[in-house]
């Protein structure tokens, strides 16, 4: 049983995995005996996370792309293929910008697009044609509870992830016959960057709170869990699923 969810002799590359969900899970897979390739905005981005998983005895290295420009995704997703193959995708790397959708600036909600969405489907789809001529791969996209409902006063963050559960379900049923598994988490409510003006907001924290059969909010590591059984061999037959991690707020 432990084998199943062994992920030794893989190389995973996580966006995002500067701090929060995307270091947790980054963490989480080097601990399963992934080598992976963490990414952020920045050069000394992942410098932490890729300092923990050394210490705790695992293989990281750390690479840079603004996921918000193109050309530095295409170059990302070059720079990767060279270090050799890479097994798991984990599209983790996100944005939001809060404003009333009447007053919505327009180069934010490209910017929420560019970066939750382009970024996820370019790199899916040039790290994916190579899992395509391996025919084995994962893809783990990370959705929201936004890609269910439609949250307040975040329009375009509401649409980049109804539309990454929608892409992971397109490239799904285009992929699973290759062996390749693409598929999603949703995370609940949990405790982020991009989390932190609800956190702050006394009132809806607590009515987030109230309505969490967990009665707590989500930690980073409480997506370990699955995001290894995700990339494993354990989920050999789960295709274009959204996995809700959530303390049960969609069963509420």
């Amino acid at each position: 049983m432990t084998s199943l969810f062994s992920l030794a002799g893989q190389t995973a590359l996580v966006t995002g995995a500067s701090r929060g969900l995307g270091q947790a899970i980054a963490v989480a897979l080097a601990a399963a005996g992934a080598n992976v390739i963490c990414t952020s905005s920045t050069q000394e981005g992942s410098r932490d996370t890729v300092t923990k998983i050394i210490a705790a005895g695992g293989k990281a290295r750390g690479l840079a792309a603004d996921l918000s420009n193109e050309p530095a995704v295409e170059q990302l997703a070059q720079q990767a293929l060279a270090l050799g193959p890479i097994g798991i995708l984990v599209n983790c790397g996100g944005t939001i910008f809060r404003a009333p959708a009447h007053e919505f600036p327009m180069q934010e909600w490209h910017k929420v697009m560019a970066v939750n969405v382009d970024a996820a489907f370019l790199l899916s789809q040039r790290l994916g044609t190579e899992m395509i001529k391996r025919q084995q791969g994962k893809i783990i996209n990370i959705a929201s509870m936004l890609s269910y409902s439609g949250g307040i006063t975040v329009p375009a963050y509401t649409a980049s992830k109804h539309a990454i559960a929608g892409v992971t379900k397109a490239l799904a049923n285009e992929w699973a016959q290759h062996n390749i598994q693409v598929n999603a988490i949703a995370p609940g409510y949990f405790k982020t960057d991009n989390t932190a003006a609800l956190q702050a907001d006394t009132a809806r924290n607590a009515a987030i709170t109230a309505r969490i059969p967990a009665a707590r909010w989500g930690e980073p590591e409480d997506l370990a869990g699955a995001a290894v059984f995700l990339a494993s061999g354990a989920s050999n037959y789960v295709n274009g699923h959204i996995l809700a991690v959530d303390g049960g707020w969609l069963a509420r």
